[in-house]
């Protein structure tokens, strides 16, 4: 026979089954596994819905695209909080990629088998599931970052809210002191007139001390109207603001120890002068302390802190009292607003406080919650840093 022999062609190249592990079928059943993993990641990640739901379906969607799900375990982390899906138990193989927010790593996905499996030229992972944990990652960190953009939005909306509405208290306070002043005025120069009188019977005159009392004490909430409007006359000054706290506590010391209140007090003695007004940064702060005083009726301490930092000066005045809950952390400022029982207080206090600061440029800040105190931060720009002081406006 001229012909080649059966025996002699040549034999086709060993191979993987198709639906064994390298073989075709196999391969296009973990494509869709993984495609699988996908789409429901994208879905999680793009809906609007509850984010550690989201998270907690990401980890769930994770171990059954690998090839062994039996033995896989899923991790999402972020921001130190952690949810997990699969098997349990100590891994013995693990592959993992960070979680970048903003260019820093904030958490990982991880994927880990708990049993040995029989690795492949490219060892326990597939080069696809490597891929995946990559693009998971990249999920989660776009996932993080919209929701850390849709809390600064809604931050933003309501502080300008509350601008927006102090604005208009403040407008509508400016013409009521306005048009009370000239009545009142009459009222306290005739009173005090009538005072100098001969002959007044005994009542009279204490009845004209108390209309001179009362007089003055409409007066000074009129003044804390004006400051609260920013229409009140100012006079610029070099304000060394250790030494408006020490003249501070100096007026506060018996009431503190009345009530039992301590004091810590820690002034940094390199501490940048700042302009503005003594007077008003004086009121400004004996409002924060007298306010945080009267949060401890039993008792407690008071803590004052100056210190420099990077854009100017602040002042800080903290409470051992009761704190605040969110509604009352959020209408501290407002004017009028307050939670003292009748006689003890006009709710102007802070009110005035936030006008006096953010007229000289500054900002006050607030760290509270229930059973751990109240915390006021004033921040100053220090005398030479360009920081703006609002003067008096028409």
């Amino acid at each position: 026979m001229n012909g080649p022999n059966a025996t002699d062609r040549a034999a086709p190249a060993p191979g993987p089954a198709p639906d064994r592990p390298g073989g075709a079928e196999w391969a296009l059943r973990e494509r869709v596994k993984e495609l699988t993993c996908l789409y429901a990641v994208a879905r999680l990640t793009g809906g609007a819905g509850d984010p550690d739901e989201a998270l907690r379906g990401i980890a769930a969607a994770l171990p059954p695209a690998w090839q062994y799900p039996v033995v896989a375990r899923a991790r999402v982390v972020l921001d130190g909080r952690a949810w997990s899906a699969g098997a349990e138990g100590e891994p013995v193989a693990a592959q993992s990629a960070g979680v970048l927010v903003d260019g820093q790593v904030r958490g990982l996905v991880e994927v880990a088998y708990l049993a040995e499996r029989p690795a492949a030229d490219e060892g326990p992972f597939l080069r696809e599931e490597r891929a995946l944990v990559d693009e998971v990652a990249r999920q989660v960190g776009l996932l993080a970052g919209r929701r850390a953009n849709a809390d600064e939005q809604e931050r933003l909306r309501r502080h300008l809210w509350r601008s927006e509405r102090l604005g208009s208290v403040g407008q509508l306070a400016a013409g009521l002191a306005h048009e009370l002043n000239e009545p009142l005025g009459s009222i306290l120069g005739y009173a005090q007139l009538a005072q100098k009188s001969f002959g007044l019977p005994d009542q009279t005159g204490r009845d004209l001390d108390k209309v001179v009392r009362a007089a003055l004490h409409a007066r000074d909430i009129i003044r804390r109207l004006l400051v609260f409007a920013r229409q009140a006359p100012t006079q610029d000054e070099s304000v060394a603001l250790n030494d408006v706290v020490r003249d501070a506590l100096v007026l506060l010391d018996s009431r503190c120890r009345r009530g039992g209140v301590r004091v810590g007090l820690t002034l940094d003695a390199a501490l940048p002068e700042v302009t503005g007004d003594r007077s008003l940064l004086s009121q400004a702060f004996l409002n924060l302390a007298l306010n945080a005083v009267q949060a401890m009726p039993a008792g407690g301490t008071l803590t004052v802190t100056t210190r420099a930092c990077s854009d100017g000066v602040e002042f800080e005045v903290g409470d051992t009292g009761p704190g605040m809950d969110d509604e009352v952390a959020r209408r501290c400022f407002d004017p009028f607003y307050t939670t003292k029982d009748v006689g003890e207080g006009t709710g102007m206090g802070l009110a005035v406080t936030h006008g006096i600061v953010t007229s000289h440029g500054g900002r006050l800040t607030l760290d509270t919650a229930p059973a751990r105190g109240a915390r006021f931060t004033v921040a100053l720009p220090a005398r030479g840093t360009g920081g703006v002081h609002g003067t008096s406006q028409g």
